[in-house]
Order: C-alpha cells, then structure tokens, then sequence
C-alpha cells in the first residue's frame, strides 16, 4: 500500500509568493479564450489558494481541485465557492469522462510519482479537443538542498527509517514531457527555468524544504531522531546556503510542459 506524508499547510504556506510565482507562469502560457473555458480541474492543489486564482482567469468555469492529503483538503476549504470544490483524492487513482475537461493543471506535485510519465495518457483522454493540460514540477533533486538530504538520510541512525524517503534526483526533462505528449496527440511547449528566490530569516532554506521536500524523511524519524536530524541538517544547509545581509539565495530549477490536445 502507498502511504504518504502528512502535509502542513502552515509550513507550506511560510514562503506562499515564491512558491506561487512558477504556478502563475505556469498558467500564463494557456493561451485559451476566458469563455472557451468551461471545466478546470487542479490536480495536486494544495491548501488551495492557487488554484482560487484560476476563478478570476477563467470567469466562466467550474473548477475542481483534487490533493490526496486530507489536511491540504481542510485548508482549501477555505476558498471554496458556487464555482470552485475541493476533493480528496490520488492522483495515480483519478479519471475523468474522455473529453470533459477544458484545462488541467498540475503543479509541483508529479515529482513526488515514479511514474508520472505513465499518467498522462489518461489525463490528455481527459481533456476535450483543443483542451489544454498544464504541468509543472521542480527539477532541484540535484541540489545540495536534496544531496544533502539524500547523503544524511542514509547514514545511521536514520537509515533505517528514511533511506527511501528522500526525494528522487531524476526528474523527467522538458525533452520527456514533449515525447510522451506529443504521441498524445498534443502540441507541446516545455521548457526549464532557475529561479533564484530571496528568502528571510535564519536558516531559511530549511524552513523552505520542511514543508515539503523534508517533509517525508522527518515524518519518518521517531521524535527524538527527528530533531538531532533536524539540527544537522540545518546546519549543513547553512554551510551551502550562505544568509547575506539580504537574505538567503535559493536558486530553484523548475521544468514546465504546456501541451495542447489537437482537435
């Protein structure tokens, strides 16, 4: 049985604008008319405030956001309305009617399925002719941010409880998204971009991938590990993750796919 972590929208939320910059860019390559658009579907929404700005982009649509963690769900409630509902559900689960949809959008969360690759047929069926689906995932597995992670996860004593909870370090290319899409039947715009964020506080690197690149390997750990983890962790980070007088950079690599299904 596939378990996942628990999410905390709270942590998620610390570094709310940086995290939603790649989204908005994401959607701004959808070049579809407003009323064209009908039925939007966000899979991987998260607590939901994302996927709230697609009701001022899309007017006429209703719009479902789908997230497998029960606690991302509860948090997006929030921003439910007449147009726009959130679900709970497994992305490697869900289907849709061939041909009911007019956008869907998934960001920053394929990287966390091996097989993502092997989803999108079944999302491109579900998409109408001329339907658009929009896909965004991070391409920092190379990091030190995630080396790190890897490198101290493996070593005792937190081996034995978070060897396998790291992150991967291959993610699929922009090259990968336009194969597979493009045997879909779609016409494909993928491309890569590093954005170098300005994070606040001390130690912010840290604050950033404990809500969600972290989150696995220090749910995996019992308490008291968890914290000695944490703290060497921490400091490693630091060490690669200079704080200027500015703040800390965090160069994010991010791999995007657009792909249109051919009428």
């Amino acid at each position: 049985m596939r378990t996942s972590p628990v999410w905390n929208p709270t942590q998620y939320g610390k570094f709310a604008d940086e995290r939603g910059r790649p989204f908005a860019d994401l959607v701004d390559r959808i070049q579809v008319a407003p009323d064209e658009v009908k039925v939007v579907v966000d899979l991987g929404c998260g607590p939901g405030k994302l996927t709230a700005t697609l009701l001022d982009r899309w007017p006429g649509a209703t719009i479902q956001g789908v997230d497998s963690s029960p606690a991302m769900i509860e948090a997006a409630q929030e921003y439910a309305t007449e147009r726009l509902s959130f679900v709970e559900g497994d992305l490697l689960d869900w289907t849709a009617e061939p041909g009911s949809i007019d956008v869907i959008v998934t960001n920053a969360t394929l990287q966390w399925i091996p097989e993502q690759l092997d989803l999108l047929p079944g999302f491109v069926r579900a998409l109408r002719a001329g339907g658009w689906l929009a896909i965004q995932i991070p391409g920092n597995g190379n990091a030190p941010s995630h080396a790190i992670l890897r490198e101290l996860a493996g070593t005792e004593p937190y081996a034995q409880y978070a060897a396998d909870k790291s992150q991967r370090a291959d993610a699929p290319g922009p090259a990968q998204y336009i194969d597979v899409l493009t045997a879909e039947g779609c016409v494909v715009d993928a491309w890569e971009t590093t954005y170098n964020h300005i994070l606040p506080g001390e130690n912010a690197v840290l604050e950033w991938v404990k809500g969600t690149g972290a989150r696995p390997v220090l749910q995996s750990l019992p308490d008291d590990l968890r914290a000695e983890f944490e703290t060497e962790y921490g400091a490693r980070l630091a060490a690669a993750y200079p704080r200027r007088s500015y703040g800390t950079v965090l160069p994010f690599r991010r791999i995007f796919a657009v792909a249109q299904k051919k009428g």
